[in-house]
């Protein structure tokens, strides 16, 4: 009975891990988009959104207002998916841990 249920929590949560650290980056991505269409925390918290959002005013002339905080937003998800799919290599049971 024990041994069933080590089986079932040993191939059941490195899927689940995988799925949380791929749905982080979603997360970012959702409240960044929620945060520049005015939906998101008001002010006076910093949020990437509402700071590409003030900044597309001045994209023009201080380009980087909203460059940086883009930037940021883009690094912080594609590092969370990537973290993700590298977990997903390490945990897979069929590949046995293997890097191909």
């Amino acid at each position: 009975m024990a041994s069933d249920q080590l089986a079932y929590l040993r191939n059941s949560l490195p899927p689940l891990i995988v799925q949380a650290s791929l749905d982080i980056g979603s997360a970012i991505l959702m409240a960044a988009t929620l945060g520049f269409i005015g939906l998101g925390a008001q002010q006076p918290s910093a949020e990437w959104g509402a700071m590409v959002a003030n900044g597309r005013n001045y994209v023009l002339d201080q380009w980087w207002y909203c460059a940086f905080p883009g930037a940021a937003i883009l690094l912080t998800a594609v590092g969370f998916n990537l973290f993700g799919d590298g977990i997903r290599d390490l945990l897979d049971p069929k590949a046995g841990g293997k890097q191909s």
